[in-house]
């Protein structure tokens, strides 16, 4: 909930200003922490989510990383926030990132918190992001988490273009070999079959593959356009029934069960639970908070509801590593790293070091996807030309023999 309040700081000076939080408590608990008092306080209704929806385009995770690191820096050498703020929205480049910082600006020196301000550009500053810099606020450490942000934020996306660089192939084999299927289907095979007719006539015995091939032929050329509007509404509606919370996770079950994929997907998962996890536990984050931020930032569904079980679990009084031993997707060696972090104090090193090998593990996976991809599309493309040949060059040729033969 949003609310608005005048506060009084330390030094005697009234500061005005608005922040989101779950009640009043938590509004007065949080201006407590920046050592305000609040003297008025009045809710203004609607959600963190709801007001940041509507602000900030997404920016370039260059312009992000830049801006963190320099931020960072900034804040550790002692400059006050406001004029940080200040100096990098000068030197921003994009305008859109620029105008994203001057709002920034203004909620913070109204007494807003950094956290807080970030929260109202969901589409700039992620869920993890928000969280780790209020966590870091929290603690006075906030030059050290940003840090941290900024190398985060780097894996993340390079973690994403290597995915990205190892579909780029197959997918745009894949759509040419669609498109000169149904280009040779709708305008060269209806001129062969003209030719297969005049040399057997209408009656002429034809093997069934080439029945089908002709049949599927004359049908596309009869419903191209009916087929071509039903395959993009059909398509729109698949892509809007997966944004909504039941298709999202049916599609990521689907992902978990397809083999190849499958792997990759959960690697890439547990990658991004443990550095995640890792962060916000050094940043003194609560647990079960930690886990609630790190379900979110998974990108799967289905494990990220694994993870919410596992939270119910630490609230029973369990440790984290007993509820993902039995987990169908964390492989064991996660359990046991958890468990042993957990019985040294040192969950967020551990983790790190579970980050960097799933990390390898995923590029590994990647590389060995983008050899096996290759020959697997020549072979896919191979097979729908021989089709294609088998079903018309072969009996052309077998009537032309006949033809010859009488």
């Amino acid at each position: 909930m949003r609310f608005s309040y005048t506060a009084v700081t330390k030094e005697g000076k009234t500061i005005q200003g608005s922040a989101d939080a779950a009640n009043r408590e938590g509004l007065i608990s949080m201006l407590g922490k920046q050592n305000m008092k609040p003297v008025v306080i009045k809710a203004e209704g609607g959600s963190r989510a709801g007001k940041g929806k509507k602000h900030g385009k997404k920016v370039k995770t260059r312009e992000l990383v830049v801006f963190t690191r320099q931020l960072s820096t900034m804040i550790s050498a002692g400059v006050p926030l406001t004029r940080a703020i200040s100096t990098l929205q000068l030197q921003t480049e994009s305008k859109n990132f620029k105008s994203v910082i001057g709002g920034i600006m203004k909620d913070v020196e109204g007494g807003m918190s950094l956290g807080d301000s970030f929260a109202k550009y969901p589409n700039v500053f992620s869920e993890v992001y928000i969280n780790m810099v209020r966590a870091g606020e929290a603690g006075g450490i906030l030059d050290e988490i940003l840090k941290r942000l900024a190398a985060q934020v780097e894996q993340d996306s390079s973690m994403r273009k290597k995915v990205k660089s190892a579909m780029m192939y197959p997918t745009v084999i894949f759509s040419i070999t669609i498109l000169a299927f149904f280009g040779i289907t709708m305008f060269v095979i209806p001129k062969l079959g003209k030719i297969i007719k005049d040399l057997g006539g209408e009656n002429a015995k034809l093997p069934i593959y080439t029945e089908i091939m002709l049949g599927f032929s004359d049908f596309m050329q009869k419903n191209a356009p009916f087929v071509i509007v039903t395959t993009v509404i059909g398509v729109y509606l698949l892509r809007r029934y997966i944004r909504t919370p039941k298709g999202k996770y049916q599609f990521h079950a689907l992902l978990l069960r397809i083999p190849i994929i499958k792997t990759l997907v959960m690697k890439i998962a547990i990658a991004r639970f443990a550095r995640t996890f890792a962060s916000l536990m050094s940043a003194g984050v609560a647990v079960l908070d930690a886990l609630e931020v790190t379900g979110g930032a998974i990108g799967n569904k289905v494990i990220e509801k694994e993870l919410q079980e596992a939270a119910k679990a630490v609230q029973n009084g369990k440790q984290l590593s007993e509820p993902l031993s039995q987990s169908k997707h964390f492989p064991p060696i996660v359990a046991q790293m958890l468990a042993i972090g957990e019985e040294t104090g040192q969950i967020d090193t551990i983790l790190v070091k579970v980050a960097d090998f799933y990390e390898e593990e995923v590029e590994t996976t990647i590389d060995g996807l983008s050899s096996l991809i290759e020959p697997l599309m020549i072979v896919v493309l191979g097979a729908m030309v021989g089709l294609i040949a088998a079903s018309v060059m072969g009996p052309i040729s077998s009537l032309s023999k006949n033809i010859g033969s009488e």
